[in-house]
């Protein structure tokens, strides 16, 4: 008979609590009182799973993490050629590059080595299906958020992963935070069956401080030499997020860790019911990543089975195209031979969109056909291969598109985006490169100022003149030449979102090495579907 491996795992937990042993199976080092700082997720889903609401739905907190980008943060391909790609062209300083890159994507074992006065290695357990560790293979897991205190949280001292774990109290237990007060008999079922974890009751696991210890990045620029050379405020989501009305709304855990409908319990065995659960989904935007995960799932080394991820991966589109933005188009208009009209898209978020990582970009696809049906105008197209046409930095890395109130020729695109550039004002892609923006004119949030905003979430190039350009969206004028083209006219606008440009994919490819080669290999298989439709809307003129 078959075992599933949720019934393996009860009867493993099990076999621990009525025979009152306990798996030496733990993460890393042990503290100075024997118990490990850090469980690995395999101790925490035989509770956590298994899970369904009264309308059959299930909610399984162990399923929807495995499928999350967090969970695979260190499998992650981009990320792994991205760092390889940095400590090529930093090699004196590669060391301390892969320290700093290691405090989000590999939490557990940088924390571990940061306690023991060491730098973190990543590269040499390249790849993880070669090297099974548990400790660098599985991301940000459970008991890394769960034990992170409130101290200095939502302070600088806490940003670049620099949150704080307690030590083990004097009898042994390490505290695990959740939402809720938990009675002392669960509590003490837990510590047994995990080896000396205790849930209790944390504030700080659900507010957007705690977050943005992993999600406030700031790099450090660094010349051949290795030399510190400059900064870079690299993701700013906790600042941006301070900066618009949405602060004192909601929190970060409110959109991307949807609620249960029901209260339920938390925990398949001897759970109770609790109100407002939520999922462990961490839906976010990078739905190409979590669809390459589940395509190359063998040689990833990944847990959770490709139908979960691609599952996952329909679920983050289902949420941009239906939460991140909003589209609208006035009736067009002719005029001697010129059609005008007026497009106007919000950001619906709590930050800027895109945000976090630079490598995003939305963008703006018009097209005009005629009668007949035929395209003649459009700006903007996807191309086969992920690039956009007319992008001028697709075309040339060293170039890149403006920002325009305006767009009256087939070669001007409207891209939202964030663009680098290194001490000597070039465009770079390099993060250990970079200390400037050239560019930013990503979509503000509903409240953001930006004449106001502090300089490491400031807009940057002609968007910040821009009057059309501020926290209510963003109104474009397209004014295109159609010429004696027989009308009427059909006038469509379409936004586009790509997690990772091709550009910053493409840069990659300059690079030796089986890290650079294989993701650029990964990207090209993408083709379009390394881009999505978010909104669509469309009018005619007659």
């Amino acid at each position: 008979m078959a075992i599933s491996k949720f019934t393996l795992g009860c009867l493993v937990l099990l076999t621990a609590l009525t025979s009152g042993q306990r798996s030496s199976v733990r993460a890393g080092e042990a503290n100075t009182s024997g118990v490990a700082e850090f469980q690995t997720s395999d101790r925490c889903v035989a509770c956590h799973n298994g899970m369904l609401n009264s309308d059959g739905d299930e909610y399984s907190i162990g399923l929807d993490w495995r499928a999350s980008v967090m969970a695979n943060s260190s499998r992650d391909p981009y990320w792994q050629a991205s760092l390889r790609r940095e400590t090529l062209d930093h090699a004196a300083a590669g060391a301390a590059i892969e320290d700093e890159c290691s405090a989000c994507h590999m939490a557990i074992p940088h924390y571990q080595s940061k306690q023991a006065g060491r730098l973190t290695s990543v590269l040499a357990h390249l790849p993880l299906d070669s090297h099974p560790s548990k400790e660098h293979a599985d991301g940000v897991t459970c008991t890394v958020c769960h034990q992170i205190t409130p101290e200095r949280l939502g302070t600088p001292q806490s940003f670049n992963g620099n949150f704080v774990v307690n030590e083990s109290a004097a009898d042994g237990s390490h505290a695990e935070f959740g939402p809720y007060e938990i009675s002392a008999g669960l509590q003490q079922i837990m510590r047994s069956s995990t080896q000396g974890y205790q849930p209790q009751y944390g504030a700080q696991i659900q507010s957007a401080e705690l977050c943005a210890s992993c999600h406030t990045l700031i790099t450090e620029a660094r010349d051949a030499n290795g030399t510190v050379v400059g900064s870079l405020p690299e993701q700013m989501v906790y600042q941006e997020w301070q900066h618009s009305d949405f602060r004192n709304e909601q929190t970060c855990q409110s959109c991307h860790m949807p609620p249960v409908n029901d209260a339920v319990p938390v925990t398949r065995i001897l759970g109770v019911a609790r109100p407002n659960a939520r999922r462990h989904q961490f839906i976010g935007a990078n739905f190409v990543m979590q669809s390459i995960l589940g395509r190359y799932h063998d040689e990833l080394a990944v847990l959770a089975e490709p139908r979960e991820l691609y599952d996952a991966a329909d679920e983050t589109r289902r949420y941009l195209q239906t939460a991140a933005a909003s589209l609208s188009m006035s009736q067009p208009q002719l005029h001697n031979g010129r059609l005008q009209t007026d497009v106007k898209i919000e950001n619906r978020g709590g930050h800027k969109l895109p945000t976090a990582f630079p490598a995003r970009r939305a963008w703006l696809h018009f097209i005009v056909r005629d009668r007949d049906h035929r395209v003649v105008f459009e700006s903007g197209a996807l191309n086969a291969d992920g690039s956009i046409a007319g992008n001028n930095n697709d075309m040339d890395p060293m170039q890149f598109e403006p920002h325009y109130s305006e767009i009256r020729t087939a070669d001007q695109v409207q891209i939202y985006e964030s663009i680098l550039g290194d001490p000597a004002g070039r465009v770079t892609t390099g993060l250990v490169a970079a200390t400037a923006y050239l560019k930013d004119n990503r979509l503000l949030p509903r409240g953001f100022n930006k004449e106001s905003a502090p300089a490491e979430i400031a807009v940057h190039g002609s968007a910040l003149a821009d009057a059309g350009f501020n926290d209510h969206g963003h109104a474009i004028r397209y004014t295109v030449d159609v010429g004696a083209e027989p009308g009427p006219f059909e006038a469509v606008v379409e936004l586009w979102y790509q997690p990772i440009g091709y550009r910053w994919a493409k840069n990659l490819s300059a690079y030796d090495s089986d890290e650079t080669h294989r993701f650029v290999d990964y990207y090209d298989s993408m083709g379009r579907g390394s881009a999505i439709l978010l909104t669509k809307t469309q009018s005619l003129s007659r």
